[in-house]
């Protein structure tokens, strides 16, 4: 153990001397060779030097303290998480992360232009027989963690995008990165350029604050070059899953808080879990940005009380459907494709809608499940086709069809106090959004019909089906089409909201509801033009599209013959 203390002690006292000595203007043009001029003097406006790093391999915290007092460092402990290290150990070695104890220290040191600086120390705890070894060793002799990092002195999204863009140029190469909550701050990593002097083959970039959205594009490419780790992680998406579905199943957001920390111990009282592998589940999910760890225990984070019961806007049904049934179904995804059948009907004997209605408690999830997803209804009220209707003289009437819990047609109403609604759903989920929208006051305004699409009501000014015809093939969608059209009057307009397959291939969570829709319910998404051609088939005709949150959009219809789409709708299709 002395030998292995006085290897790290030896690295740390040669990487504080590295950071005394240098200075921004000197070692940028020695990281990439050929950067001069205007360029340079650019770079060393928005970013300076900050810190030398390192990776140690103390067996307690009382080594690591001593290695700091031999290189004249002070710093307190205990460390904070290292998140980015910790997960790209993790994916290195192929170790579960939460096998990992990796802190974070950042003592200062004073360079010889009188700039502070700091020596970021990355302690991985390998205590004496934990099987760690290994990992240490091959560290030890890659220097996979050492780098030098500059700090962006104005964390402004152009600026950033300006400095990746020119460390590119210079042959730096995307490496990774990531964000850390327990400290606000996105860091981006680069390869140096081959022909770098600096003697470090890595570099960062460390930006204070959230910067999630440039980061996005930096790992893209990062892990176009690392296909065996992208699959890796592609391939852990299930457990993602289960650990958001048990964290909101044992609704540990609940026993927690956003402005203070708790213990594991108090955490797994109150919810009923054994500490051990409560904390496990933590871990892993503060690597996920749901739960962020410090000195005070564990904190719930923005994205984390999404999965609080009753909190505004909560997905936490949304997780236990997910990780539930839907989770289940996906199983026998491989008898989708291979057969054409649905994998839930062949998993539980018949389809998603009946199964539930037999299930009251089912039944609650499921419509819980679609209200989660609320945030794709935020623009819906503001329509042209429900302003007109609600400016009409007498008011209009809305028709929602299928409506589920009334969690659409009640922000309508509340938006336009002239309108009235009309709700038509089965019969259980008729009484759901008949309590709901009479809780919120909205009950008398509202006329609730039990039945099926065949009953679709007469005389509505505007009709809406949100989330519907994803559910179903394209001759049960031209019927349910005809069936609106039959009730509508000619003036009426239809609204549907759906997610839109993209035409260009791109990226877009209607691919991904796509495969949900045919493995779970037989349903499917459709691009813009495929809509277009089922309501021409139903004698109505698209007119426009409207985007919507979460890839979401509005497709508004109306009564008569096809014409040509205007410019909303020829972007897309």
């Amino acid at each position: 153990m002395i030998t292995t203390l006085s290897g790290d002690t030896s690295r740390l006292l040669a990487t504080v001397g590295f950071v005394k000595e240098q200075d921004t203007a000197t070692l940028l043009p020695l990281l990439f060779p050929g950067l001069d001029g205007p360029e340079l003097r650019a770079l060393v406006e928005h970013c300076r030097f900050s810190h030398a790093a390192l990776l140690v391999f103390p067996s307690n915290e009382a080594e690591l303290r001593a290695m700091l007092a031999d290189c004249g460092l002070s710093a307190a402990l205990p460390a904070r998480p290292s998140v980015v290290v910790r997960e790209r150990l993790a994916v290195r070695h192929r170790r579960p992360a939460a096998e990992l104890d990796v802190g974070i220290l950042r003592p200062a040191v004073a360079g010889a232009d009188g700039e502070h600086r700091t020596v970021e120390v990355f302690a991985l705890t390998v205590p004496p027989g934990s099987g760690l070894e290994e990992i240490a060793a091959c560290e030890r002799e890659r220097q996979h963690e050492a780098h030098v990092a500059f700090e962006v002195a104005a964390p402004d999204p152009l600026v950033l995008r300006g400095l990746t863009s020119a460390f590119a140029r210079y042959g730096a190469v995307p490496d990774g990165g990531g964000y850390n909550p327990h400290e606000n701050g996105t860091v981006f990593y680069f390869g140096a350029a081959a022909e770098a002097k600096a003697g470090y083959r890595r570099v960062e970039l460390y930006v204070p604050g959230d910067h999630r959205d440039v980061l996005a594009d930096h790992l893209g490419e990062h892990r176009a070059r690392q296909p065996a780790e992208t699959l890796l992680r592609l391939l852990t998406g299930a457990w993602t899953t289960q650990a958001l579905a048990a964290f909101a199943e044992f609704r540990v957001p609940d026993a927690m808080a956003v402005e203070r920390g708790a213990e594991v111990e108090e955490l797994a009282r109150a919810v009923g879990a054994r500490p051990r592998s409560l904390a496990t589940l933590l871990r892993y999910l503060a690597m996920l940005g749901a739960v962020s760890e410090g000195r005070d225990g564990f904190r719930l984070t923005e994205l984390g009380a999404l999965l609080r019961a009753g909190a505004p806007g909560s997905m936490r049904a949304l997780a236990l459907m997910y990780g539930g049934p839907f989770y289940e179904s996906f199983a026998g995804l491989g008898h989708t494709v291979r057969t054409g059948e649905v994998a839930f009907e062949h998993l539980f004997g018949d389809n998603h809608f009946d199964h539930f209605a037999r299930d009251p408690e089912l039944a609650e999830l499921f419509d819980q499940s679609m209200a989660a997803g609320a945030a794709m209804f935020d623009p819906v009220p503001g329509h042209p086709a429900l302003t007109a209707a609600a400016e009409a003289p007498g008011g209009g009437t809305v028709v929602d069809v299928a409506g589920g819990n009334g969690e659409l047609l009640g922000r309508v109403l509340a938006a336009h106090p002239r309108l009235h609604g009309v709700l038509l759903e089965r019969p259980h989920a008729v009484e759901a959004a008949r309590r709901r929208l009479e809780e919120t006051g909205l009950g008398p305004r509202c006329a609730f019909v039990a039945g099926d699409f065949a009953d679709v009501p007469a005389g509505g000014d505007v009709y809406v089906l949100s989330r519907v015809l994803h559910d179903w093939d394209d001759e049960r969608c031209r019927e349910i089409l005809r069936h609106c059209a039959r009730a509508m009057p000619e003036h009426a307009d239809l609204l549907v909201v759906e997610r839109v397959l993209p035409s260009d291939g791109s990226a877009s969570l209607a691919t991904a509801w796509d495969l949900h829709m045919m493995c779970n319910v037989g349903g499917r998404e459709r691009r813009a033009d495929h809509y277009a051609g089922l309501f021409a088939d139903a004698g109505l005709a698209l007119v426009d599209r409207s985007p919507l949150p979460l890839d979401g959009s509005v497709l508004h219809v109306r009564k008569g013959r096809c014409q040509p789409m205007g410019a909303g709708i020829g972007r897309t299709s």
